[in-house]
């Protein structure tokens, strides 16, 4: 099959689908995404491309998001044509529609069949926007998020099918997109993903390397920011580490802003919360160790005695999942994306998002009698295996779905 992947941030979502269809081989796969280097990936070309326009900074705030999302959907037209110009015309279309890419795609191939990928629709409440009110929403909020959604309305009747990962972010859409957009995770490896009592890695500070005997707890997101609870896991942090004496956390994540509005400060939510937190923690037991190897992601999570997650209602992380898979005793947010996939007592613990002290009392627990909560790693990825793993859960689905938009000889062949 002739498959395009259209992606910003290639390959997001695609990742273990692209390795698994390489690996199978027969397939010619190309990919689009807004890079000026865009990844190298033996066995598919990746072409960057460039936004055919872009708005100014002082555009009006109710059309600007659209007006970028149609810069970048013509800029994937323009590489589109070029493809074709040089011989490429895919059987099939998958695609991010979030950004505005596939906005356009039926203009330069009307039959070639489109799957989209509906990862949030913009919800002014039950979502991210207000949830939290430190970070309380602006009175043009409700305006603004729905207007965002005109590239949902618009990519709805674009692509012949819809992909939602979790029924959590599904149903953030209107029931009019339903019969459209099919329920199924992207993935996780759990065959590679395992629990290893050996693991250590090594800490510059400390000088030695750390194992599961060490005392250790982490927190992990992309960006550490209050959409993913990063002011609440460091507002527990004194009471924790008062409690633990030998207790250490590892923080993986970067100093940027994933989702949500951008922190005023240099160093971004990080250098908030330092200073808010002061000299109530001992410094030298808390490694902020930035973005990590996926390698050294594993062994950390691995290691870890207890992992904390915590997330307003928005977009669930693999994170948390991968780390569910490497049996890891979890403390989350008992928000209702985390309880669609964790129940508690039974694969994870849930806490309130708002109660900092309700989260560092539950982790105090799990690092003081970590056996009493031994059960729990090992629920949470027999759940992985069942409902989530990609090579026999979800890829079966995915290929079903693919399959079922191009003629028989296009097919691919699913796994056993």
């Amino acid at each position: 099959m002739k498959i395009l992947f259209i992606h910003q941030n290639f390959p997001g979502q695609y990742r273990q689908l692209i390795d698994w269809l390489i690996k199978q081989g027969g397939h010619q796969m190309v990919a689009l995404t807004q890079s000026t280097t865009p990844p190298k990936i033996p066995g598919m070309s990746v072409f960057g491309y460039a936004p055919h326009h872009r708005p100014a900074e002082d555009a009006y705030a109710l059309s600007k998001y659209w007006e970028e999302c149609c810069g970048s959907g013509f800029g994937v037209v323009r590489a589109c044509q070029k493809l074709e110009a040089d011989g490429f015309v895919p059987d099939l279309v998958l695609g991010h529609v979030g950004w505005g890419e596939l906005t356009f795609l039926k203009q330069v191939w009307p039959h070639v069949p489109v799957i989209g990928f509906f990862e949030y629709f913009y919800l002014a409440r039950g979502g991210s926007v207000g949830f939290d009110p430190e970070f309380p929403a602006s009175e043009h909020a409700p305006f603004i998020m729905h207007a965002r959604n005109a590239v949902n309305f618009a990519n709805i009747e674009t692509v012949d099918l819809g992909h939602s990962p979790t029924a959590w972010q599904m149903n953030t859409f209107p029931e009019s997109f339903h019969s459209k957009i099919y329920c199924c995770h992207d993935g996780i490896r759990a065959d590679l993903l395992k629990p290893n009592p050996a693991a250590q890695i090594s800490l510059g500070r400390l000088g030695r390397d750390i194992t599961r005997d060490d005392e250790v707890f982490t927190y992990m997101a992309r960006n550490m920011e209050p959409t993913r609870g990063f002011h609440v896991f460091m507002r527990a942090l004194p009471d924790i580490l008062a409690a633990r004496p030998k207790a250490r956390v590892l923080i993986i994540g970067g100093s940027e802003t994933s989702y949500g509005k951008k922190s005023r400060a240099d160093g971004g939510y990080r250098a908030e919360m330092e200073r808010e937190i002061g000299n109530r923690v001992d410094w030298n037991r808390v490694h902020f160790l930035g973005k990590v190897p996926y390698a050294d992601f594993q062994k950390i999570i691995q290691i870890s005695r207890c992992h904390i997650y915590l997330t307003v209602p928005f977009v669930l992380s693999w994170s948390l999942l991968e780390c569910m898979a490497m049996e890891a005793t979890i403390v989350a947010s008992d928000t209702a994306p985390v309880r669609e996939v964790m129940t508690h007592g039974k694969t994870g613990l849930l806490v309130d998002f708002f109660k900092p002290r309700a989260l560092a009392d539950q982790v105090v627990e799990v690092l003081k009698a970590p056996d009493d909560y031994a059960h729990l790693g090992p629920a949470a990825r027999a759940l992985m295996l069942e409902r989530y793993d990609f090579l026999s859960q979800t890829l079966p689905v995915h290929l079903d779905k693919m399959n079922s938009l191009v003629p028989k000889a296009q097919q691919i062949t699913p796994p056993g």
